[in-house]
């Protein structure tokens, strides 16, 4: 099981040129993994993250078969987003990346 901490990393994603869009730099990927999140929850935890942008990199990530969306056809409307397989197994290569860019900011910052 992954531990809990943040992990930072440029996010898969991109527009029909291949070139990376994700305006997002860190993103707590253990909401995902954990249990379903409703948009308002990782809002909260991207302070300064605008509603398009987070909406925006969500729709990439369920193109890119990472992130699956359910929505609950309710009054008010309830949607939630959680990790597919696929995303999942993204995770322990996010985590090496964000143990070699903390190991990188300590040796970089003396």
């Amino acid at each position: 099981m992954h531990e809990n901490k943040r992990r930072t990393s440029g996010l898969p994603g991109g527009n029909s040129s291949g070139t990376c869009r994700w305006q997002m730099e860190t993103f707590d990927y253990t909401k995902l993994e954990s249990a379903p999140v409703e948009i308002h929850e990782l809002q909260r935890d991207l302070e300064g993250i605008s509603q398009k942008v987070l909406t925006d990199g969500l729709r990439q990530m369920m193109d890119d078969g990472l992130v699956h969306r359910h929505d609950y056809q309710e009054m008010p409307p309830r949607v939630d987003y959680s990790l597919t397989e696929l995303g999942k197994k993204l995770l322990p290569i996010i985590d090496a990346l964000a143990d070699f860019g903390n190991y990188y900011k300590s040796v970089t910052a003396e």
